[in-house]
């Protein structure tokens, strides 16, 4: 897994954390003060990247978490193989992929994609 460790408190919006084992975005952090039973804690809640599931956590400001490590890529439309699937070329490393394209998004042969890769999985999220 392409995963570093960080403090909850170093977390920020619109930055990436690994909620029930699935990489998601986070939305919103709310941190409470700490009081007599115990630390502050923060309320973290994320979309996921993949899934686009709302997923949330509340632990310890100083607890580790698992952030994953999504890299934004670029590809070329090669072909369409099917209504929803593309062979992409990945403009970084030349290799060809297949990938579905989400329903409202329209491509044709030779056009540039943007497109989030990690912890194996990919999405495509703009042309």
């Amino acid at each position: 897994m392409t995963t570093e460790q960080r403090e909850v408190r170093d977390l920020q919006e619109g930055g990436y954390v690994m909620i029930d084992d699935e990489p998601c975005v986070i939305n919103s952090i709310s941190t409470s003060k700490p009081g007599k039973h115990g630390s502050a804690k923060a309320r973290v809640q994320g979309r996921g990247v993949f899934d686009d599931q709302k997923r949330e956590f509340v632990q310890p400001v100083d607890a580790k978490i698992r952030v994953p490590i999504i890299e934004r890529k670029e590809g070329q439309v090669v072909s369409r193989t099917s209504e929803d699937i593309v062979q992409v070329m990945d403009l970084d490393s030349y290799d060809t992929i297949d990938m579905k394209i989400p329903e409202e998004m329209e491509v044709e042969d030779g056009d540039t994609i943007t497109f989030l890769e990690g912890m194996g999985q990919r999405r495509v999220v703009e042309n």
